[in-house]
């Protein structure tokens, strides 16, 4: 048994190093077709190397994610806010650094997760009930607050908004396979991408350099905000960022460090999430779930030992890569990358959500565009589906 779990583990790893670095394939996404696969193609496999698999894909994924995110301005949903501090850093030819940073903020994150997991089962249980009643209001309250951090606080709470608007209508179609490929991918990826071809962004060489930075502070607020994330529907590590910064100041690069281990956290907590209260917040998670209803502590165990083992190897494959990736960036042109970049995101939403994806996928990028000419937070486009949440739990 060993053997095969060693075996699934390192495909796994794989398999979360190319979802990482293929822009637009998100870990939700992969957790759909698993699911799907898992009811025929994988019915003979042991449920318990499907989710060995699982975990150790989601894990390496929030580690490899950020090289996408920061070299070619393409982000999901998790590491969106990585755009501008690590673009800052990359046009100053510290890209390499960038990376490192988040990866810093991951391979701490593994480890403060394995220390409080079993504290946060006992907290997580005892506050659930609770939450559940005032869940909408604590949304709201968040949402607020990261509106009045913004210096344009009239276009904040406009984009939020908006966005949500757009959300509301996307996610009540009723024919569309993968509403939120098409919706997040316009909202965060092509538009930046866009974006950048039209600014013909030039990218200096990069500086093979390791950062120095302290990272105490920043894990701080990613250990009390990135919890929130595991029972609270609507926020991703974006929002968890934002929060942690506001109770931990930190400079743009510890930021970085910051988002990389809320990344992780919140990836580690949903699991912790779907033994404790049986909600997942997470496309790992849910795949998880479909495979085996319910979790039980050695099962816990196993995935946390799993998050432990994927994560260092993953620590080592990320700053080997993204050198790999720093010193080539500088010998091919940023402007046809970008190109090629927004072409594999319109195939993939094609595939996945048909021609009503592509309208999708119009309709958001010019949404997103248009919101960043406001020059607010990125995340502020999270609206898109804190506001349904809200509206869900409300009516």
């Amino acid at each position: 048994m060993l053997i095969q779990i060693l075996f699934f583990l390192s495909i796994g790893i794989i398999a979360g190093t190319i979802t990482g670095l293929i822009p637009g394939i998100h870990i939700n996404l992969i957790g759909v077709l698993l699911i799907s696969l898992s009811a025929s193609l994988f019915i003979s496999i042991n449920p318990i190397y499907l989710i060995v698999f699982i975990v150790s894909m989601a894990i390496t994924h929030t580690f490899i994610d950020f090289i996408p995110s920061i070299f070619l301005g393409c982000p999901d949903t998790d590491t969106e806010l990585s755009v501008l501090p690590g673009h800052e850093l990359l046009k100053k030819g510290q890209g390499y650094q960038a990376i490192i940073l988040t990866c810093y903020g991951s391979i701490a994150a593994i480890f403060i997760l394995i220390l409080i997991s079993f504290p946060s089962i006992l907290i997580i249980s005892k506050i659930y009930e609770f939450t559940k009643i005032i869940l909408p209001y604590l949304l709201i309250g968040i949402s607020t607050l990261l509106i009045l951090l913004e210096r344009k606080k009239l276009s904040a709470l406009f984009v939020f908004l908006f966005s949500g608007f757009l959300g509301l209508c996307v996610l009540n179609l009723p024919s569309i396979n993968q509403p939120l490929l098409p919706l997040l991918t316009g909202l965060f990826g092509s538009s930046m991408l866009i974006i950048s071809i039209k600014n013909k962004t030039q990218i200096p060489k990069q500086e093979i350099t390791k950062p120095k930075i302290k990272i105490l502070k920043p894990l701080f607020g990613a250990i009390i905000a990135s919890p929130l994330c595991s029972f609270l529907p609507g926020l991703g590590s974006g929002q968890a960022a934002i929060i942690g910064n506001t109770i931990s100041r930190t400079n743009k690069k510890g930021f970085l460090v910051l988002l990389g281990a809320t990344n992780t956290l919140v990836m580690g907590f949903s699991f912790i999430s779907l033994y404790v209260i049986s909600k997942t917040r997470t496309g790992a998670a849910v795949a998880i779930q479909e495979i085996i209803k319910t979790l039980s502590p050695k099962l816990l165990i196993l995935i946390l030992t799993i998050t432990l083992i994927s994560g260092i190897i993953s620590f080592f494959l990320t700053i080997f890569l993204a050198k790999t990736f720093a010193k080539k960036l500088g010998t091919f042109n940023y402007t046809i990358a970008s190109i090629t970049t927004l072409i594999i995101l319109v195939v993939i939403v094609f595939l996945a959500s048909g021609f009503l994806g592509i309208c999708v996928l119009i309709a958001s990028t010019l949404t997103g565009i248009y919101c960043i000419s406001l020059k607010v937070r990125r995340t502020q486009m999270m609206g898109c589906l804190l506001l349904p949440t809200i509206i869900l739990y409300l009516v």
